[in-house]
């Protein structure tokens, strides 16, 4: 009589794992969570103070930066990169993170692995003071192979209506703050994979290893842009994910506007140069794959950018002026 656990499916380990990780997830609840740890669903209370609330929703995943924390056995980062991408573009709303789900699918459980995955997934959704509400690791056996995995997210939040970023709002003279980010976080990497082998991931730089540094985990800017919108008047916000500036910037703009970014107003991150050179990418290619050092943009009018940039560097993060809103259309660098 053929099981479950035939077919490559231990029910006892999966229930096991869901037990080792409760404490960190229930960790991150705050009292508007409604419900138990273990239940079909959880809940939460929108938060008082709201005139016109919306609930706005996003998901999505880490990508193929999946294969390189396998390749090099390294997956602590990978739960921030989820959280990250998922909150963030809540932040490129005006909204406010009120609750987090992840979904992990493996060929086979691997604890060591699994609850590093889940444990940073609640670490990066404790930074963003956000609820991990729950979640689901599904076994895929003869799917993904045993070392194999994949990992997506969902995130809800809350924003008061008229405090939504509007196209129409964004005006010629405004300027873009650029928001630093250090490292590749987890877009293009089907094309690092394509550049780096296992020889080149190996190889010392900046006193660790290439590998080490691609997998750096993202940067999460969803409280910091949220004290952004509080403090001053944002006219727009954008989450420079795959497509980077050229692509992401444009999304909220209306017709009509395009912008000018001074390339030279920020220093690129060296690990974008050494992707360049091994993979012998045009700059445009680059510019059009990767965020280059800029992972979020605060569009704000001129005598707002000092108040901004002040509000950003309090909460860790280097901002500079990069651009400017002018009539046209798309992105020019110069």
């Amino acid at each position: 009589m053929s099981r479950y656990a035939d077919a490559g499916v231990d029910v006892a380990a999966s229930d096991e794992f869901a037990s080792s990780i409760a404490e960190r997830v229930r960790a991150t609840w705050k009292d508007s969570v409604v419900g138990s740890f273990g239940s079909f669903a959880a809940g939460v209370t929108i938060p008082s103070g709201y005139r016109e609330p919306v609930i706005m929703m996003t998901t999505d995943g880490v990508g193929t930066k999946t294969e390189l924390a396998v390749a090099l056995g390294d997956y602590r980062g990978i739960g921030r990169d989820l959280v990250s991408m998922c909150v963030d573009d809540l932040a490129a709303l005006g909204a406010t993170p009120i609750g987090f789900t992840d979904y992990l699918a493996v060929g086979a459980l691997d604890k060591a692995r699994d609850e590093a995955i889940v444990g940073s997934v609640a670490e990066a959704c404790g930074n963003a003071g956000c609820p991990l509400l729950g979640g689901e690791t599904a076994l895929h056996p003869g799917v993904l192979g045993p070392s194999q995995f994949d990992v997506a997210g969902a995130a809800i939040g809350v924003v008061e209506r008229s405090r939504i970023p509007d196209p129409n709002g964004v005006e010629v003279g405004d300027v873009l703050i650029g928001v630093s980010s250090p490292n590749v976080r987890s877009n293009g990497f089907s094309l690092i994979r394509s550049i780096f082998d296992a020889d080149a991931l190996a190889e010392p730089f900046e006193g660790r290893t290439v590998g080490e540094v691609l997998l750096d985990p993202s940067v999460l800017y969803v409280v910091a842009i949220g004290a952004v919108v509080d403090a001053v008047g944002v006219h727009g916000l954008v989450h420079v994910t795959g497509g980077g500036l050229p692509g992401n910037v444009p999304r909220v703009l209306r017709d009509g506007l395009g912008v000018v970014i001074e390339r030279s107003a920020w220093d690129v991150p060296a690990i974008f140069h050494l992707i360049a050179e091994r993979g012998d990418v045009t700059e445009k290619d680059m510019f059009e794959t990767f965020n280059m050092g800029i992972g979020f943009v605060v569009i704000v009018e001129l005598d707002q950018v000092d108040d901004a940039a002040s509000v950003l560097e309090a909460h860790g993060h280097e901002a500079w002026p990069i651009g400017t809103v002018v009539e046209g259309s798309g992105v020019t660098f110069r």
